[in-house]
């Protein structure tokens, strides 16, 4: 039977999911979490404190020798069939999602769930196909190179797509026969349990995955551990220093996932209908709150005008409202704080130098963290959130003239996570994006990420990659080993 999910909706208490069950904490601590629609809360949680997280990473660590030692076809059948109960139960997943976000159910019913069962599926595909190889060393020796899985997995999630991120993390691990403690935003703590309860129902063997629940000392308790081997982070910049410096202290192998303020550049002779709707999904799709978002628009001063209209234009009937409502466009902002966070930036802007196009106010609705989308025109790169990472919906515009001009502009940034290029020019299109540097970058396109894809940063917006064959690099550890078929020479 499915269960509905709406903005009335209170569950019971939500615990840390440990060994195939829940757990009760000893602490007795817990946190709450909040619907942005009204602010109030949906449940508590319980806090998973040194004696949880100890428990989680225990269960992972005996797991993870059976685990890594079942056959490849095994690990992939069970992550595809965790990957089917998610498509059918995506609607109810997507309710609680949308509950906990915030997220308009237009998305969370299209894209959260599915594409994230999307990666599980490849992953299983993936599974077989990971080996090692085979180097000749005539006349008498061979070696064999054997890619071997890391160990425990510490996952930290973000809040803005929780069961998304956990299954593009646990996905490559599982396959390659890690197992995973994971931990999801204290903002945005639900959806991460259901998948650990799929999990469980696909067959994955208790242990193999696990979830605890809390905040900051949560999290650092469980990258502190000495049994954890592999540090996999989706967060803000500043989060993921701190992450890598408490690996630092025993050399743990870290993946971050952080923060972007990626370009994109709109040319002269582009299609002006699709850079307008790649520009408005770069910028408003799930309220701004996408790191990959491409709020820093670079448009020709030939067609500067034009396009700001139009953007104008679309951007006004944007419905901001109810995320329940499957007409809404844009829901409210994850929290209170964030919400702070976002209109400081708006009230930046509307008293800088830039030209106040629309947006960035405020909506009285059900006690809700909820603001109208912005367009700031005519901005220029020393203005505060045209640099920094707002994370919301504010849109910056900036005319340009020169193509090698609007690089240096583009790439002028401690950022490097994703751009986008506007162009019908073959030659110029390629040409800027082997230019931009970013991890990704789109041409006449924004935000799509197929599982077979690499997605990761340059500079601070991360290390490593995840998604694609490539991440296998980073679930797997190298060993060569020389065989010898001959005598050792005397040395001595």
């Amino acid at each position: 039977m499915t269960k509905h999910y709406s903005p009335s909706s209170k569950l019971d208490t939500q615990q840390s999911y440990i060994n195939g069950t829940y757990v009760t904490n000893q602490s007795g601590d817990t946190f709450d979490t909040i619907y942005p629609g009204n602010g109030e809360v949906i449940c508590d949680v319980e806090t998973a404190g040194q004696t949880e997280v100890d428990a989680a990473v225990a269960a992972a660590h005996a797991a993870f020798e059976p685990w890594a030692a079942l056959p490849a076809v095994e690990r992939g059948n069970i992550l595809r069939k965790a990957g089917q109960i998610l498509r059918e139960r995506n609607q109810e997943l997507a309710e609680l999602e949308t509950l906990d976000t915030g997220k308009p159910i237009s998305e969370t019913t299209t894209v959260d769930i599915i594409s994230g069962a999307d990666v599980l599926e490849y992953y299983a595909g993936v599974a077989q196909t990971i080996h090692g190889q085979h180097v000749d060393l005539p006349p008498s020796a061979f070696a064999m190179l054997r890619r071997e899985p890391i160990g425990v997995c510490a996952g930290i999630g973000a809040w803005n797509y929780p069961i998304q991120i956990a299954m593009w993390k646990s996905g490559p691990a599982l396959a390659c026969g890690n197992t995973m403690v994971f931990k999801p935003s204290e903002q945005t703590p639900l959806t991460t349990l259901k998948l650990a309860e799929i999990y469980t129902e696909a067959g994955l063997p208790d242990g193999v995955f696990n979830v605890v629940q809390g905040a900051r000392d949560t999290g650092s308790a469980l990258i502190s551990h000495p049994d954890v081997s592999k540090v996999t982070l989706t967060g803000s910049v500043d989060t993921g220093k701190v992450v890598m410096a408490h690996s630092a202290r025993d050399l743990k192998k870290v993946t971050l996932e952080l923060g972007g303020k990626s370009p994109v550049i709109v040319f002269e002779d582009a299609n002006i209908d699709n850079a307008v709707n790649g520009i408005l999904a770069a910028n408003f799709y799930s309220s701004g709150q996408v790191c990959s978002n491409g709020t820093r628009v670079f448009v020709h001063k030939d067609i500067y005008e034009k396009v700001l209209q139009r953007l104008a234009e679309r951007t006004k009937n944007i419905k901001v409202g109810n995320p329940f409502d499957a007409d809404t466009h844009m829901g409210p902002l994850v929290s209170e704080q964030h919400f702070e966070k976002v209109k400081s930036y708006m009230h930046a802007a509307k008293n800088s130098a830039a030209r106040h196009v629309c947006g960035g106010d405020t909506i009285q609705l059900d006690s809700g963290f909820y603001v109208t989308p912005a367009i700031f025109a005519d901005c220029d790169d020393s203005m505060s959130f045209v640099k920094e990472e707002v994370f919301g919906p504010l849109m910056s515009l900036i005319s340009f003239s020169d193509e090698d001009a609007v690089l240096k502009q583009a790439n002028d940034s401690d950022f490097g996570l994703a751009g986008a290029v506007f162009t019908q020019n073959f030659n110029r299109a390629h040409r800027v994006a082997n230019k931009i540097q970013a991890g990704i970058v789109w041409i006449n396109e924004y935000n799509i990420t197929p599982p077979e894809v690499p997605f990761g940063g340059y500079k601070q917006s991360g290390v490593g990659r995840e998604n694609g064959l490539q991440s296998i690099e980073y679930y797997t550890q190298l060993k060569t080993i020389y065989a010898n078929l001959g005598d050792i020479p005397h040395s001595f």
